[in-house]
């Protein structure tokens, strides 16, 4: 597993790929984020209501998701 501490845009569209790939194949939100746990992804909700996608197991901030992923 890789850690990214250094974000750039080509891996943030990168691993947005994934997620919304993984988000279509899923069933429900409780499978994908299972799935996303398989590549090392988590999702952390926040006070404010948004979503962060975050590595595993040391939680460091990749990117927030956009709201209609979760409709």
């Amino acid at each position: 597993m890789s850690i990214i501490i250094k974000t750039d845009a080509f891996t943030t569209d990168k691993v947005m790929q994934i997620v919304t790939r993984e988000r279509a194949v899923a069933l429900s939100a409780r499978e994908w984020k299972h799935r996303l746990a398989g590549y090392g992804y988590s999702i952390r909700d926040t006070d404010d209501g948004r979503h962060v996608l975050e590595t595993l197991p040391h939680q460091v901030e990749l990117c927030e998701l956009p709201e209609e992923l979760f409709n």
